[in-house]
């Protein structure tokens, strides 16, 4: 996830670079940059994308078990039948 972040916000930083070498502002570069890198990262970035939603996919679905499982002890249910 820290890796999609920070090639999301690299993206932005680099369309802002690009933009105030071009003699923009820093501020409009900036919303620029944001506006423009943020919906292209979305493209740029699929695979990255894919595996920070399975990766928390798979957190979610453990987390659920884990739930249950307790859910159950609490019940007084065995685990091991």
């Amino acid at each position: 996830m820290t890796l999609y972040v920070c090639a999301r916000l690299g993206m932005v930083a680099a369309v802002t670079a690009v933009l105030v070498l071009l003699n923009v502002p820093l501020l409009v570069a900036l919303a620029v940059g944001v506006v423009v890198a943020l919906p292209l990262s979305l493209f740029l970035f699929k695979g990255l994308r894919t595996r920070v939603a399975q990766g928390l996919e798979e957190k979610q679905a453990a987390r659920r078990a884990e739930r249950e499982k307790l859910r159950a002890q609490l019940r007084g249910e065995s685990s091991e039948g």
